[in-house]
């Protein structure tokens, strides 16, 4: 199982280019779902009037090496490691679901493009690194959901308690453990619970994707840049001097406690 390309024995009977056009539309979802929820949010609009005021109130002229430097070491350090999130589980969590979750759609895009023909040789890597991804995605995000929701440990909640800002979760999830039973019953030739389990992943995908505009899945596009415009602003010295409404307001999902994304 771990080692065969699912999307190529689905060849068989599914054509290898509506698998593709399949893929496209999904990145035509997340395109016009991200632009929707700029338009609404003004997300582009705040964070070009807090670099204005970020360069008014400067201190100090940063040269084009400082500031190349400085974006190098947030997007190697904060984003990559999510250090803001600190040492501990909620970060582990964070980093399994993160890079899981990049493997489990490269893998994707390879095995989709690139061998899903009929006849087409798979080499084995790239079934190992979407099912390994699918496997640290969905370790990384039950490992969260059940366990570390700040809103579940701090205030009470139940664990079943869902708001519109946990699709994304919940559609990756499902994405990841529908994909996964899929690939396993395809293997072992359990027709009927196979063709099931693809349209349960296929419609997860729909959702995920195509929920965009609902979800959170827009922030993880706003999140770097949020942490660079910070970093370059307390290394010319503009941060200490903007007035406390320019911080990261939390409709943009920068602060840690979960809400219900706002449309305006």
């Amino acid at each position: 199982m771990i080692t065969t390309n699912p999307f190529a024995i689905l060849s068989a009977s599914v054509s290898p280019l509506a698998l593709k056009i399949f893929v496209i539309v999904m990145v035509a979802f997340v395109v016009i779902g991200t632009l929707l929820d700029i338009i609404h949010k003004k997300n582009v609009q705040y964070f070009f009037n807090n670099a204005k005021k970020a360069k008014k109130n400067a201190v100090k002229e940063l040269t084009s090496g400082e500031r190349a430097a400085i974006i190098t070491k947030t997007v190697v350090h904060d984003i990559a490691t999510t250090s803001e999130l600190g040492m501990g589980k909620r970060r582990a969590a964070h980093l399994l679901g993160m890079y899981g979750t990049i493997l489990f759609w490269i893998g994707s895009a390879v095995m989709i493009f690139g061998y899903s023909s009929p006849g087409s040789t798979t080499p084995s890597v790239w079934p190992i690194i979407w099912h390994v991804g699918a496997i640290m995605t969905c370790l990384g995000g039950y490992w969260f959901w059940l366990f570390l929701r700040v809103d579940v440990s701090a205030e009470a909640h139940s664990v079943f308690r869902i708001i519109t800002a946990d699709l994304f979760v919940l559609a990756l999830l499902a994405s990841s453990t529908f994909g996964l039973i899929w690939s396993y019953l395809q293997s072992a030739g359990i027709a009927g619970w196979d063709t099931l389990f693809l349209v349960l992943f296929a419609v997860s995908n729909i959702i995920l994707f195509g929920g965009v505009y609902w979800s959170k899945f827009a922030h993880m596009f706003y999140k770097p840049g949020a942490a660079i415009q910070k970093n370059l602003a307390e290394a010319d010295g503009s941060r200490d001097n903007l007035p406390p409404e320019a911080d990261a307001p939390k409709q943009f999902g920068l602060g840690i406690k979960r809400e219900a994304p706002k449309h305006y």
